[in-house]
């Protein structure tokens, strides 16, 4: 509670009728959140030198993330990515999902979980601090049968790790695949382009895309292709390389196996260091890929405090299940029987 001597502190601040959500622990660590979208506004943290620096792309204020095209630190759901074509098949039965491109589906239709105000709550737990963001998305909301009930759970530790988890359940059978669309620039969210981060992605293979970037259904080694991570380097270094894969995506835009087989276990997915800032970042997730985004299409967006974000202005690291999962039978299935407990687990810690 605000106040107390706990292992962390955290504060509740209205901005016209919103209200925003910090988490602050003792290392001068702070997130801020915006109940549209739970969507990350600000991350700050010591670099190297002990400046503070937000390395996360976002909107002064939270009503801002209504108006916002690129999903700037917003949960994404009812299913993050691509689907094939605009409907889905549960159980014999086709769902029409509403889509921006009726080629195919993307990040929950129209108005997705982006664009939803949750409801939020302080909450406490040992050694953490944390805001716990809820909401239920009715039975054919854009398109999904059933009605699904999600918590969104973020902690901050005094060990600098963002703790990010889902909890849902629905009343009908669907599909869901939610992610948490943060864009990092580790070098400060106004720095320019991320070339030179060095990233390392512990994936031995990748999933290529069609012309829709939709996965073919593929599962293909990264060894010998400009998508071999499996040693850190820079993400600039084979970027502009004349890649099929990369002219389909713009540049990276794909999704990364970790394994082929959904298990719970916590899995370690990758590593980013900046070398000017020093910062570094490592991430932990539960589920099957992330999908690395090197922010190809930001274009002219217009963020906080004066900040313009260009091309390649940040990166993503998206932690899911594989894009078009329901069209693909071998890929790790995203149905959500009634009833059943759906859970996702993401750790990024920073350094």
């Amino acid at each position: 509670m605000p106040g107390s001597e706990s292992a962390a502190s955290y504060d509740a601040i209205a901005a016209s009728d919103l209200y925003l959500f910090e988490l602050v622990n003792k290392r001068g660590v702070k997130l801020t959140f915006s109940p549209v979208g739970a969507a990350l506004m600000s991350l700050l943290l010591p670099d190297s030198e002990g400046k503070t620096t937000d390395i996360v792309l976002g909107y002064d204020e939270p009503g801002l993330y209504l108006r916002d095209d690129y999903y700037l630190g917003a949960v994404v759901g009812r299913y993050a990515n691509r689907i094939t074509g605009n409907q889905v098949n549960i159980n014999g039965t086709v769902y029409a999902l509403r889509s921006k491109d009726e080629r195919y589906h993307h990040h929950g239709g129209v108005e997705g979980f982006n664009k939803k105000l949750f409801k939020g709550r302080l909450l406490q737990e040992a050694g953490a601090a944390g805001v716990e963001f809820t909401y239920t998305s009715a039975h054919l909301e854009e398109g999904y049968p059933g009605e699904f009930r999600l918590t969104v759970k973020y902690l901050l530790t005094e060990d600098n790790e963002w703790v990010i988890e889902f909890n849902g359940l629905a009343d009908r059978d669907t599909i869901v695949n939610t992610t948490q669309h943060a864009y990092f620039n580790l070098a400060g969210h106004a720095s320019g382009g991320v070339e030179q981060h060095q990233l390392q992605l512990f994936a031995n293979h990748y999933l290529p895309v069609n012309q829709l970037q939709v996965p073919t259904g593929v599962i293909a080694p990264v060894a010998g292709t400009v998508f071999d991570f499996t040693r850190s380097r820079p993400i600039g270094e084979l970027l502009e390389q004349r890649d099929e894969q990369l002219v389909l995506g713009g540049g990276y835009d794909h999704s990364f196996v970790l394994e082929s087989r959904h298990t719970p276990a916590l899995k370690y997915a990758a590593r980013v260091y900046q070398p000017v800032s020093g910062i570094s970042m490592e991430l932990w997730t539960t589920e099957p890929s992330v999908h690395f985004y090197a922010g190809n299409f930001l274009e002219n967006v217009q963020g906080k405090q004066g900040a313009v974000y260009g091309r390649r202005a940040g990166f993503c690291l998206e932690t899911q299940h594989f894009p078009d999962s329901p069209n693909q039978p071998a890929f790790p299935s995203t149905l959500l029987r009634a009833g059943q407990p759906y859970y996702s687990k993401t750790v990024f810690k920073f350094s």
